[in-house]
């Protein structure tokens, strides 16, 4: 496959994954929505995995797609069958749930690229990288830990009334801030040292999901 049509492909499944989003906004066309995102998945697994050997990330041999298809074939096979089985009314509970795997898959492909990198790239490509892996990591633990205490809510695990702390806009603002302050210490500290500065920012947005989301209601989910 060429680089160009490796890119068309992207640019393909990016598309798609967009017109999935517009479609799952409404009901009339949320079908059709959610048949663009598998094609769009389908699109994104399958160029990724023939790719990779051009884009020299890695060597994908045989065993390497063998190893890919292990991964991904029990997944689909639970995916499949925790959707038949769960009825409608309790769709958005599985939805949170799987969702929080989303977020968890984030952080620990985030810090797995950073204790074994593929590449040994240098400035302004290692930076970039880098804050690519500190977002990412970020995000996928609100995800997760917000996704988790969604999926108790909807259940009725814990009680649907919001958690409304004193401060607890500033209390946001200080994780956030001090989220930044790390990441600043992940870029230009000392090398040897990242994976602490990872780790403790990963402990404080995992704070930050459960907080944001234990603020909405119940019924709000």
């Amino acid at each position: 496959m060429s680089f160009s049509l490796l890119v068309v492909c992207y640019i393909a499944a990016s598309a798609l994954f967009i017109m999935s989003l517009g479609g799952l906004s409404k009901q009339e066309t949320a079908r059709r929505g959610n048949l663009f995102g598998i094609v769009g998945m389908v699109i994104a697994i399958l160029v990724t995995a023939i790719g990779t050997n051009l884009a020299g990330a890695a060597n994908v041999s045989g065993s390497g797609f063998a190893v890919l298809a292990a991964s991904i074939i029990p997944g689909a096979l639970i995916g499949a069958i925790l959707a038949k089985r769960v009825a409608m009314t309790s769709m958005p509970e599985l939805v949170a749930m799987l969702h929080s795997f989303v977020g968890l898959a984030a952080v620990l492909v985030g810090i797995a690229s950073h204790i074994s990198p593929t590449e040994h790239l240098t400035g302004t490509e290692h930076t970039i990288h880098a804050i690519e892996i500190f977002i990412g990591v970020f995000v996928g633990a609100i995800t997760f830990t917000g996704s988790i205490i969604a999926f108790l809510k909807l259940k009725g695990s814990i009680g649907g009334k919001p958690l409304m702390l004193p401060g607890r806009h500033l209390l946001n603002l200080l994780m956030v801030l001090g989220s930044c302050y790390l990441g600043y210490m992940f870029l230009f500290g000392a090398p040897e040292q990242g994976l602490t500065w990872l780790l403790i920012m990963t402990g404080i947005a995992s704070v930050i999901g459960v907080h944001m989301v234990m603020a909405i209601g119940g019924a709000d989910m």
